[in-house]
């Protein structure tokens, strides 16, 4: 699939100067940029479904942790007593 973009003369020339820093090709340098932005935006929608998930669950059920729990559980982390999850509640 071809695609072109119509980017301002000084975007342009940032690319291509720091392209030329990186010894990459302003393609490369792009190509790069799209994916990251791609990556962390569908990282971001992904995070926000399982919280619009989580709410949804919450307020069917009820169950719940209270951030205190979850503090002391993640304070056991990498340490000789380390716990499971506490279960939830309501």
């Amino acid at each position: 699939m071809a695609t072109s973009l119509k980017i301002d003369d000084v975007l342009k020339s940032r690319i291509q100067n720091l392209a030329s820093q990186r010894r990459r090709s302003a393609h490369w340098l792009m190509l790069d940029a799209i994916q990251q932005y791609v990556e962390r935006e569908e990282a971001r929608e992904s995070f926000k479904q399982e919280a619009l998930s989580s709410w949804a669950a919450y307020q069917e059920t009820g169950r719940h942790l209270t951030g205190e729990e979850v503090r002391t559980w993640l304070n056991t982390w990498d340490s000789d007593e380390e716990e499971a999850p506490p279960e939830c509640h309501e």
